[in-house]
């Protein structure tokens, strides 16, 4: 089979950083074949590191989804646009990998989920934490706790003044609700989401700690679990002063619990204690896990790969409905935060 040839709508960091490389080690299955940007020189400059012909080099978007030879476009662009170039796509029938979160507000998102689902186009969500290497390990070991009755998740760490994603004008002066906290915590979720099930509730309080991040930037949580008795906790934020970068989801069951770590995200491990009460409790299984250093972004477009060639919407795991509840919860935060801590239910699509 041919590679599929994608155009990237939106040439900036992330674009080169690590879509351009990821697209490159399989050159078998993609070829980064067109390109846009607002900014017309730097679609130019990106299209000189992937091997564009400058008649690749489009000035609208309309051009790339007009283009024959594009096998499906790659959007990263500030996720207020993201409905919009989804109606383009599926107007065009171009499959589409959006970047998260899934939109900017629930309605937003609410109508993307409705638009995606009334085509057979493939609209994918670019989570790739959906696709982390832990969550696999994790899965082979989760039945050996017995059945879950609650978890901690905790990704914590100390304010980063140098981020260069942080500097673009975009996160800094944010149109999507909740700033960073949806821009990173969809990840977070994937994650938590994944091993635990969807959130039915949450009772939080968030805060802004610093005024680069434009909106609240911290956030402490209590949550119950849909269609069951689980509860939990879930905190997020980067905005500390000096503190270990803390990343885990701590999984409690009848019969023992699973610790999936990822503070070290080279070196992530998976952690398993089996025994129903401290006298019968096993000694400590541990599991290294080996990773790409992509964060699941080479899954990912495989996965997307596979959806495109095989036709179907449905094999992609970063669907619009999965990554809604997602950006849905980040919204159940921020309600529940401005009602003081008040319980709220996650909304639907």
């Amino acid at each position: 089979m041919s590679p599929l040839n994608v155009g990237i709508v939106g040439t900036g960091i992330f674009a080169k950083d690590m879509h351009l490389p990821c697209y490159q080690a399989y050159p078998d299955r993609f070829r980064v074949a067109a390109a846009n940007n607002r900014t017309k020189s730097k679609a130019e400059n990106f299209a000189k590191l992937a091997g564009i012909p400058e008649n690749k080099v489009y000035d609208t978007v309309d051009e790339v989804f007009q283009d024959k030879d594009i096998d499906f476009v790659d959007a990263m662009l500030p996720v207020q646009y993201n409905l919009d170039i989804v109606k383009k796509a599926i107007a065009a029938k171009k499959p589409i990998l959006l970047e998260k979160p899934i939109a900017a507000n629930l309605k937003q998102a609410r109508e993307l989920v409705h638009v995606a689902e009334s085509s057979d186009v493939p609209v994918g969500i670019a989570e790739n934490w959906l696709y982390l290497e832990v969550l696999e390990e994790a899965h082979k070991h989760i039945g050996k706790i017995g059945p879950i009755l609650a978890f901690t998740h905790n990704s914590t760490g100390p304010f980063v003044s140098s981020n260069k994603y942080l500097a673009t004008t975009w996160r800094q002066n944010p149109e999507h609700i909740g700033g960073f906290l949806s821009d990173g915590g969809v990840h977070q979720m994937g994650l938590a989401a994944s091993l635990v099930g969807e959130f039915e509730t949450v009772s939080a309080l968030t805060r802004q700690v610093r005024e680069q991040s434009g909106t609240d930037d911290i956030v402490f949580s209590t949550v119950s679990i849909k269609n069951s008795d689980v509860i939990g906790t879930f905190t997020y934020g980067s905005a500390f002063g000096a503190t270990d970068k803390s990343v885990y989801l701590k999984i409690y069951g009848r019969n023992g619990s699973l610790l999936v770590d990822l503070s070290d995200k080279a070196h992530p491990v998976v952690k398993v204690r089996v025994g129903g009460t401290q006298e019968t409790a096993g000694s400590e299984e541990v599991y290294p896990v080996k990773t790409d250093g992509t964060a699941g972004v080479k899954a990912e477009f495989l996965n997307f790969h596979e959806t495109v060639s095989k036709k179907d919407k449905h094999l992609f795991k970063g669907s619009p409905r999965v990554t809604f509840h997602h950006l849905a919860v980040i919204a159940a935060f921020l309600d529940s935060s401005a009602k003081k801590g008040s319980p709220v239910k996650v909304e639907e699509p």
